[in-house]
């Protein structure tokens, strides 16, 4: 079970909710610890709103889901996490699927004759991280696990300090607005 956001959404990233966290944090402690649940974790928190948990709270979160994609690599919260032992899982690996046609993506892609999808998934699994790819057609579920291939050094840099962030329609929802 996660907290899927450390403040509401119509404040997201405006105001300080760290009793209110700890708050919904100890609520998931005890059910966790009476056997109710069995992983509890941190949706969209930053390395401020993890630290305060740590800091207050007798289990740490096990997991935080976070937007990661080439384009957009928060590689300090990562660190942060895998240093916390806390698993990074990886909402919109493709983004929201704007970056299917970024050049340089099409073109590292090409190189390994995989799709974009494929390259931004493996991408996301080469971090370290579990990829949580969104799709409800068969043959793209196919696809997307069918991830034999490993993206060199180089180009894992190139992903990485790609600035993609134009998500569209989706733009209006706090995660994607760039708060």
């Amino acid at each position: 079970m996660l907290i899927h956001a450390p403040q509401p959404w119509d404040q997201f990233r405006g105001a300080d909710y760290a009793q209110g966290n700890l708050a919904a944090w100890k609520a998931l402690e005890e059910a966790y610890q009476a056997g109710k649940l069995r992983a509890i974790g941190v949706s969209n928190f930053l390395e401020s709103d993890l630290q305060n948990i740590i800091d207050n709270a007798q289990v740490a979160p096990q997991v935080n889901q976070i937007l990661l994609h080439a384009g957009n690599t928060p590689t300090e919260l990562i660190s942060f996490c895998q240093q916390n032992n806390i698993l990074v899982q990886v909402y919109s690996p493709i983004g929201h699927g704007e970056i299917l046609g970024n050049e340089k993506i099409v073109e590292i892609a090409a190189r390994y004759q995989v799709s974009v999808p494929q390259l931004c998934i493996k991408y996301t699994l080469q971090l370290g991280t579990v990829s949580l790819p969104k799709t409800a057609n068969q043959e793209h579920m196919k696809s997307n696990a069918d991830l034999d291939f490993e993206i060199s050094d180089h180009d894992m840099q190139l992903l990485q300090i790609l600035q993609e962030r134009d998500y569209g329609s989706s733009s209006a929802f706090p995660v994607y607005s760039g708060k």
